[in-house]
């Protein structure tokens, strides 16, 4: 697509208040590709005085026609999937066809899901002597990552626009392409100007700027921790609600009796899909020591697959190389096995790591404890069930899991001890309707199907 030099705001693009300019490079090559603007706190005021005007309107839209936008936004996406996969994997570096299901295929299906949902929602409701209505929050400022950087602009807005909230996006800089074709979708969706608004900046300027702004009413953030703190704690000075989806240390559980190959051939995949970018990746393989050398070597050979270049692609930038490439060493220094990868760059050019499987992982190494955010994965052994799950439950997080065994009723009763928000029962798959989001310090409230809407709504009570 050709980037847009300014911002869409009120329904159109117009210029950015100031001159900077933020440079998007592909991290396969380290080229630069294209620029976009650096919006100010007056292109945020702008945008948030513009989806304030536009709320009274839409709030009070009835939900049927904001279900029709809603479809027709999705229609539009579906018709530009090319173009969507295309832009992502040269942002993002991510294979193409993995770009085409994922990138572009999953936010399509999420769009449909809030299309449904705002149709078929019970707006209002009758307890008692009172008749309870849901009402959209007011404005949202979204703030988004570049890892999912499609699905995570439509998991947030699309629930909001379902509500009857108005938005204002300020998608991650690595990633600010594919959020000026998502503007492009809303305005060839015929979205009512100031419904939707897009500002492209750096985090601690525009960013920070949407989250302080006393015309915001809610902020959903996807990102790290430490940030995540940062603005929970800027929104709770304001009293301002926050949807928090942050980062995660996920285990993948594999009990005595699971089928030991798939189990470790799908967590393997798991852990390299899109490049490890994944914030609820099972980033750590719990094995019962009994099965662990064999497991090892699954893994090992699972790994192998995984060719930079071909199935994996590149990390996003060069800072978050040397995090990965860093975390590694440190694994090696720590004691750990290397049994496939290492901290060397595959390629010269680009943004590379190598998979990368360690073994002898204790649960209180670096490795085993903070998130590395890039193709490494952690094998660990357990003596029995209560000891796999000290360890599955030993880390600030808890964001996702898996669990395997012999049959679902076993891994079930292990998952339902686990502390984590969303597990994968034997290799089940991802259900874009069930609730996504943490347990501890992996976030605050859930994004998608209807626990996702129910994040943009506010409740009111009248009494007869």
């Amino acid at each position: 697509m050709k980037p847009h030099d300014g911002m869409y705001i009120d329904g159109e693009w117009r210029p950015a208040a100031g001159t900077e300019t933020i440079d998007v490079v592909n991290p396969a090559d380290e080229q630069v590709f294209a620029t976009v603007p650096a919006g100010t706190d007056a292109d945020v005021d702008a945008a948030v005085r513009a989806a304030r005007a536009a709320l009274p309107g839409w709030a009070g839209t009835a939900p049927a026609d904001r279900a029709a936008r809603i479809a027709a936004l999705r229609d539009v996406l579906a018709g530009r999937r090319d173009e969507i996969a295309e832009t992502v994997a040269a942002e993002l570096g991510a294979p193409l066809a993995f770009a085409q299901a994922v990138h572009a295929d999953l936010p399509i299906k999420v769009a449909g899901s809030y299309a449904e949902l705002a149709a078929g929602h019970a707006f209002e409701e009758r307890i008692g002597n009172s008749t309870v209505f849901h009402e959209p929050v007011g404005v949202v400022g979204a703030i988004t990552p570049w890892n999912y950087p499609l699905h995570q602009i439509v998991a947030k807005v699309a629930p909001a626009l379902a509500a009857g909230c108005t938005v204002v996006l300020k998608p991650a800089e690595d990633t600010p392409l594919v959020a000026q074709l998502f503007a492009d979708s809303v305005h060839e969706a015929g979205l009512p100007a100031g419904v939707f608004n897009l500002v492209t900046g750096l985090g601690p300027v525009a960013g920070q700027a949407l989250v302080a702004h006393p015309g915001v009413d809610l902020v959903s953030f996807t990102g790290s921790t430490a940030v995540g703190k940062q603005i929970a704690a800027t929104a709770g000075a304001a009293v301002k609600r926050v949807a928090l989806e942050l980062g995660g240390k996920s285990a993948n559980v594999i009990l005595p009796t699971a089928d030991l190959a798939k189990a470790v051939n799908v967590g393997v995949a798991n852990v390299m899909s899109n490049t490890g970018q994944t914030c609820s990746a099972w980033t750590r393989m719990l094995v019962h020591r009994e099965r662990y050398d064999e497991a090892v070597a699954l893994a090992a050979a699972a790994a192998a697959k995984y060719v930079p270049g071909e199935r994996i692609g590149p990390v996003v930038n060069a800072e978050q190389q040397a995090r990965v490439r860093g975390y590694i060493e440190q694994g090696i220094a720590e004691g750990a096995r290397l049994v496939a990868g290492g901290p060397e760059a595959p390629r010269a050019l680009g943004y590379w790591v190598s998979p990368t499987i360690f073994a002898d992982v204790t649960p209180g190494m670096t490795i085993a404890q903070e998130e590395i955010f890039g193709p490494v994965l952690s094998i660990l052994a357990y003596e029995d069930e209560d000891d796999a799950l000290r360890i599955a439950n030993g880390t600030v997080y808890g964001l996702a899991g898996a669990v395997w065994a012999g049959d679902d009723a076993e891994a079930v009763a292990f998952a339902r001890r686990m502390e984590t928000g969303q597990v994968d029962i034997n290799g089940g798959r991802f259900n874009p309707l069930a609730p996504f989001g943490g347990y501890k310090q992996s976030g605050v409230g859930r994004e998608l199907g209807p626990h996702g809407l129910a994040e943009y709504l506010q409740t009111k009570s009248l009494q007869f």
